[in-house]
């Protein structure tokens, strides 16, 4: 039985992927494990609680399911006992995702990221079944919703049943509804961690816990102030750092959030965005000059406060 006291207080950084050209390799990219370990070992040392490797709905979708599993053994073996690995473990059924969360402990993460099952529109009964056959696994989950990509909505009700699995320790909410932070928590006791960067302030205000995060790939350093002045409740010197970011951060929300997010590492300069993999393709131009205009926005605000 897991410990539903698992920490997962902090920002963890649902991490871009580095690639490099090679023509051998699918869409013609290979991925970089040396520059994604540096990058993992950048978000650690400025901050981070930790990484999720293959989180969310980024890039793990286009990995071959070799590369999917090294990118968890290089995120381990790069963050060591400083942080936590949590990994995503995605699957269309309970079967695979199940698969996936058995690689994840083999390979050491202390915890696991899931959506429920994807393609087609699953009933309540279905979800339910899907969670606990993975968590049968025994690693710490923290359940993750998107009603936009997944059709699926993990509503409070839900997810208070949810929480009756002991393995079922939090959730990731991106429903961009910010009542529902404090619905879930009067409903069941579990963690409600933000999933939305432009609903963090509001979300941490309101009690989540944590921060399961696409932004700070770019912003490590700033994204784990925040968090902190909210902690501890200097809400005002948070809100003037946040609403400085929120227009960058919006992008988290958008679909071309991935090349987004990379474009926004290169230019930020303490780590490595790169290209993204086929299906996704390049910004265009319309969506690439305002993530550039929005991110030197942040960049000037945040070079006048040094």
């Amino acid at each position: 039985m897991t410990d539903k006291t698992f920490d997962l207080g902090g920002v963890i950084v649902a991490t871009t992927l580095a690639f490099k050209d090679d023509a051998s390799a699918p869409g013609g990219l290979a991925v970089d494990y040396d520059k994604f370990a540096a990058h993992c070992d950048w978000l650690i040392n400025n901050g981070c609680r930790g990484v999720g490797p293959n989180g969310s709905l980024g890039e793990y979708s286009s990995l071959t399911d070799e590369e999917r599993r090294k990118v968890v053994q290089v995120a381990v073996e790069t963050v060591g006992d400083r942080g936590l690995v949590v990994a995503g473990v995605h699957g269309v059924g309970w079967h695979q995702a199940r698969k996936w969360a058995e690689y994840a402990q083999e390979d050491g993460a202390d915890g696991v990221l899931l959506l429920p099952p994807t393609i087609y529109r699953a009933n309540e009964s279905e979800v339910i079944e899907h969670y606990t056959r993975v968590a049968e696994v025994g690693m710490p989950i923290m359940a993750y919703n998107n009603p936009f990509d997944t059709k699926v909505d993990l509503v409070p009700s839900l997810v208070a049943k949810l929480a009756e699995i002991p393995e079922v320790v939090a959730i990731k909410e991106f429903s961009a509804d910010i009542r529902r932070v404090l619905e879930i928590k009067e409903l069941c006791d579990i963690d409600v961690i933000c999933g939305a960067d432009d609903l963090l302030f509001e979300s941490l205000v309101a009690g989540a816990t944590g921060w399961f995060a696409g932004y700070p790939n770019a912003f490590p350093r700033e994204a784990v102030e925040i968090y902190d002045l909210v902690k501890a409740g200097r809400i005002d010197d948070a809100l003037e750092i946040y609403r400085m970011l929120v227009a960058v951060f919006r992008w988290d929300s958008k679909t071309e959030f991935v090349q987004a997010i990379k474009l926004s590492v290169d230019m930020a300069g303490g780590s490595y965005g790169g290209a993204t993999r086929p299906p996704r393709g390049p910004l265009s131009p319309e969506n690439e000059a305002q993530v550039r205009a929005d991110t030197q926005r942040a960049l000037d605000f945040l070079a006048a406060r040094r």
